[in-house]
């Protein structure tokens, strides 16, 4: 925990569609933090079309985890942009990526306040992530039954027919939980053992599990 007991330094850890976006984007805001999501930033990349875009898309597509060399670079520069107070969504994702991140931290003086974990069951996530729709133009996110659009697949801000991202289909999501139970599930026995980390049921309303979150984090 930083000197003055603020919470400066998080991660956010959870299967895909665990609802880490939404809730790190509440949290970051109300401690002062900068969110830090790889799949964003690299989403971002890909969109613009940047060399690192191309590289990456077809690792994405699939439901593959992108090289670590390559996150490493993004996350790493994320971070000092962020001036070392930043809320991380989606990294590390794996052990080595863990014992990365250690390294650059350790190099700055810095270190995790805490590693937050959302639990939610398989089949809610698979429900929760089919009907999300994203609008191409100005990325806003719906979801079909939780938030839906006000007319049929398209969008409230700016009229732009909806789409289904590629990793959002039934067979890439059960494919992306499969890599996540075998990748980065072992960082929670390894966070659990450093103490850091904090387990919070992902079930239920927004409101209600961000009210979770800054409970176990003494900030509620």
């Amino acid at each position: 925990m930083a000197v003055n007991g603020a919470v400066e330094r998080l991660v956010f850890l959870g299967p895909p569609g665990a609802g880490k976006g939404t809730q790190a984007s509440r949290v970051a805001a109300h401690l002062g933090l900068v969110k830090l999501s790889t799949g964003d930033i690299l989403r971002e990349e890909v969109r613009q079309g940047t060399p690192l875009g191309q590289k990456v898309e077809g690792y994405m597509k699939a439901g593959d985890l992108v090289p670590d060399p390559v996150i490493l670079e993004v996350m790493e520069a994320a971070m000092t942009r962020a001036g070392g107070k930043f809320l991380l969504d989606g990294f590390p994702r794996t052990l080595g990526q863990a014992e990365s991140l250690d390294q650059l931290l350790a190099a700055r003086n810095w270190s995790l306040d805490a590693v937050v974990l959302l639990e939610v069951p398989d089949e809610e996530i698979v429900e929760r992530l089919t009907a999300r729709r994203v609008c191409p133009r100005c990325q806003r996110v719906y979801h079909l039954i939780y938030d839906p659009p006000k007319n049929d697949e398209v969008c409230d801000e700016c009229g732009t027919p909806l789409v289904q991202r590629p990793d959002d289909q039934e067979e890439v999501i059960r494919r992306r939980l499969d890599v996540y139970r075998a990748q980065t599930e072992p960082l929670v026995a390894f966070y659990e053992r450093r103490g850091l980390l904090r387990r919070v049921n992902g079930q239920g309303e927004v409101e209600e599990i961000t009210r979770r979150i800054l409970h176990v984090l003494g900030e509620a």
